[in-house]
C-alpha cells in the first residue's frame, strides 16, 4: 500500500492526469458549475432587498428583486445542465481510459506478478476502481467545486456588510471542514481502506473456487469452500461495520458542529437588528443565507467522506499503473528478426526471486537451427526455466540468450513471442468458439486455415462432429473439451503460427494412443525445418529427437542422442530411463 499521506496526493494526480487529456470538457464542467453556483449565493441577498422593498411599500423594488431571483434561477438551470452535459462524456472516457490501460498493464506485469495474484481480486480492483473513478469525477467538479463556492462567496458577502458576520461564518467553516477533512484522512481512510481489502479477498476466494468447480465437485469440496467463504466474509463484516459505525459517530459529531454554528451566525444576526444595525430584510438575508450555507456544509463533510472513499477505492487501481512491469522492453528495441532459429545461452546466470542460490550459474549451450531438441530431468532441475527464458518471461541477471545472435534483451517481447510456437502441458483456452481459439496466434487466419491447422493436430473430426462445430463456445479455461480435445486444439494452434521456434511441453501427454499416433506423426512433419525444444516427462517421446538435454540442479549434465546417453552405466538419463521402464538396458551397455 501506499504511505498514508501520499495516498490522496497520488489518486488526484493520477485524476488530475486524465482531465489534462481533455482540457476543454474539464475546464467547461468546473467552470459551469462555478457560475450556477455563484447564482445561489446572490438569490438570498435579492430576496432580502426584495423584503425590505414589500415593507416600504417600494413596488418598482420589489420587482425589480423579484425579476433578479427568476433570471438567477433560470441561469442556474441552464449553467448545471451544461456541467452536467459536459462531465458525462469527460466521466465516460476517464473510465473507459483507466479500464482499458489498466488491462493493459496486468497483461504486460511479469509471470511471477500473475503467479501470485488473485484473478478475481485483480478484476475487482479495476472495476472498483472505474465507478470509483465516476464518483470521484462527481464529488470534486459537481459538488465540492460548488460547495466551497458557495462557502467562499457567501463568508464575502457577508463580511462586505457586517465583518462581524464574516468572521463567525467563515471561522466556523472552516473549523467544521477542518473536523471533517481529519475525521476523513485520519480516523475514517485507515478504516475504509481495510475493509476494501478484504472486499477484494472476497472476489479473489469466489473467483478461484467458481473457476475451479470441477476440482471442488471431485473431492465433495462444497462445505469446505462454504466454510472458507464463510470466514472471509465474517472478517470482512466486521472491518466495513467498524467503518460504517465510524462514518455514522463522524456524521452525528458534524450535525452537532453545524447547529452550533447555525444559532452562533442567527443569534449574532439578531444582535445586529437588536443594534439598529440590521433590517428585517437583512435579518430574512442571513437567515436564508445561514439555511444555505449550513446545506452546503452538510454536504462538504458528506463529499469529502465520498471523496476520501473513492480515494481508498482508487488505490489498488493507481498501484497497477504504478506497478513495475518486471520485464519491460528496453529504450530503442527492435523487432527481432528469425531467419533460421538458432539459439544460445552465453554464461547464463538467473535466480527467481526469493531464492538464495541461482538456478543457473553461468550456463552456456548451443541449440543450431532446425535441430530437435529434448529436455529432461526430475522436476525443478531447470529445464521449464530454460523454455522460458527463450520466451523471455524473465531477465537474466548474467550473460544473455540470443537468437540468430540477437539479445533477446534488446528485442520486442511482442516481436519474439510472434516467433515461438508453444504447446503446453495443460493448455488452457479462451471461453470463446474453436475457430478463435486455434486463430488466436494468427488473427488473420481464414477458415480454410484454421481447419487445415485443425486436421494437423487430429481435432478436425471432433470438432465437426460438435452441433456448431467450429463455432463451438469451449466454455471458462476450455472445460467444455476433454482434456485430449483441449490438448489437440493447443496443438492446432501451434500448426497455424507456423513460428521458426517450436516448444513442446509434452505435448501428447493427455492423448489416447489412437490419437496421439496420429498427431505424432503430424509433429514431426511440424518440427522439419524449425528449432524444436520438447520437454520430456515421458523419455519414450524423445527417443528419435536429434539431441538430448539431462538437467539436474540447473545445470546440463549430459548431453547426446537416446542411444548415446543409455551406453553410460552411470548416467543420469540411463537411470531415468530404467526408471520409468522398469527395465534395465544391459544389450545397450555391453
Amino acid at each position: 500500500m501506499f504511505p498514508r499521506a501520499s495516498v490522496l496526493r497520488k489518486v488526484l494526480a493520477f485524476t488530475f492526469r486524465l482531465w489534462a487529456r481533455a482540457p476543454l470538457l474539464a475546464g467547461a464542467c468546473a467552470m459551469a458549475m462555478l457560475l450556477a453556483t455563484l447564482t445561489e449565493v446572490f438569490v438570498p441577498l435579492f430576496a432580502g432587498r426584495m423584503i425590505d422593498a414589500v415593507g416600504s411599500g417600494d413596488g418598482a423594488a420589489a420587482w425589480r428583486a423579484f425579476a433578479a431571483i427568476a433570471g438567477l434561477g433560470a441561469g442556474m438551470v441552464v449553467l448545471r445542465h451544461l456541467g452536467w452535459w459536459a462531465i458525462t462524456p469527460l466521466t465516460l472516457n476517464m473510465m473507459r481510459d483507466v479500464t482499458q490501460e489498466a488491462f493493459a498493464r496486468v497483461q504486460r506485469l511479469s509471470t511471477d506478478w500473475h503467479a501470485n495474484a488473485f484473478s478475481g481480486s485483480t478484476v475487482r480492483r479495476i472495476t472498483r476502481g472505474m465507478w470509483a473513478l465516476d464518483t470521484l469525477n462527481d464529488v470534486m467538479l459537481l459538488s465540492l467545486l460548488p460547495s466551497l463556492t458557495v462557502l467562499v462567496g457567501t463568508v464575502i458577502l457577508l463580511a462586505a456588510h457586517w465583518p462581524l458576520l464574516g468572521l463567525v461564518t467563515g471561522v466556523g467553516a472552516l473549523a467544521y471542514i477542518a473536523l471533517t477533512v481529519g475525521l476523513a484522512t485520519r480516523v475514517l481512510a485507515p478504516i475504509a481502506r481495510l475493509s476494501n481489502q478484504w472486499d477484494t479477498r472476497i472476489g479473489g476466494v469466489l473467483a478461484d473456487a467458481i473457476g475451479t468447480n470441477a476440482v471442488v465437485k471431485a473431492f465433495g469440496g462444497e462445505a469446505g469452500e462454504d466454510v472458507l467463504l464463510a470466514r472471509t466474509v465474517a472478517k470482512w463484516r466486521r472491518r466495513t461495520h467498524r467503518t460504517w459505525m465510524a462514518f455514522t459517530w463522524a456524521g452525528s459529531g458534524q450535525s452537532t458542529l453545524l447547529w452550533l454554528i447555525r444559532i452562533v451566525v442567527t443569534g449574532a444576526a439578531l444582535w445586529l437588528w437588536a443594534d439598529g444595525s440590521a433590517s428585517a430584510g437583512d435579518m430574512a438575508y442571513v437567515i436564508t443565507t445561514t439555511l444555505v450555507l449550513n446545506g452546503y456544509l452538510r454536504d462538504i463533510g458528506q463529499h469529502i467522506h465520498q471523496l476520501q472513499r473513492s480515494v481508498n477505492e482508487m488505490e489498488e487501481l493507481v498501484q497497477l499503473h504504478d506497478e513495475p512491469l518486471g520485464v519491460a522492453d528496453r529504450a530503442g528495441a527492435r523487432a527481432i528478426r528469425v531467419t533460421a532459429g538458432a539459439i544460445r545461452f552465453e554464461d547464463v546466470t538467473f535466480h527467481y526471486a526469493g531464492q538464495d542460490r541461482p538456478l543457473y550459474d553461468r550456463l552456456s549451450v548451443t541449440i543450431p537451427a532446425g535441430q530437435r531438441v529434448g529436455l529432461v530431468g526430475p522436476s525443478g532441475s531447470g529445464k521449464t526455466s530454460f523454455v522460458k527464458l527463450i520466451q523471455r518471461l524473465y531477465d537474466v541477471e548474467g550473460g544473455r540468450v540470443t537468437i540468430d545472435g540477437q539479445d533477446l534483451a534488446q528485442v520486442t517481447q511482442a516481436s519474439l513471442r510472434r516467433q515461438v510456437a508453444i504447446v503446453p502441458q495443460e493448455p488452457v483456452l479462451f471461453h470463446r468458439t474453436l475457430a478463435d481459439n486455434i486463430g488466436y496466434g494468427r488473427p488473420d487466419a481464414t477458415r480454410a486455415d484454421i481447419e487445415r491447422a485443425a486436421r494437423l493436430a487430429n481435432a478436425h473430426d471432433f470438432i465437426t462432429a460438435l452441433p456448431r462445430g467450429y463455432r463451438t463456445l469451449v466454455g471458462e479455461r476450455g472445460v467444455k473439451l476433454s482434456g485430449g480435445e483441449r490438448q489437440r486444439v493447443a496443438i492446432a494452434r501451434a500448426f497455424l503460427v507456423d513460428a521458426p521456434i517450436l516448444i513442446l511441453d509434452e505435448a501428447t501427454s493427455s492423448l489416447d494412443s489412437e490419437s496421439e499416433a496420429a498427431i505424432q506423426q503430424a509433429m514431426e512433419r511440424l518440427m522439419v525445418g524449425r528449432t524444436a525444444i520438447v520437454i520430456a516427462h515421458r523419455l519414450s517421446t524423445v527417443r528419435a529427437l536429434d539431441r538430448i538435454l539431462v538437467f539436474a540442479g540447473g545445470r546440463i549434465v549430459e548431453d547426446g542422442t537416446h542411444d548415446a546417453l543409455l551406453r553410460s552405466a552411470t548416467g543420469h538419463y540411463r537411470r531415468l530411463f530404467e526408471r520409468q521402464t522398469g527395465t534395465a538396458t544391459p544389450e545397450i551397455v555391453a
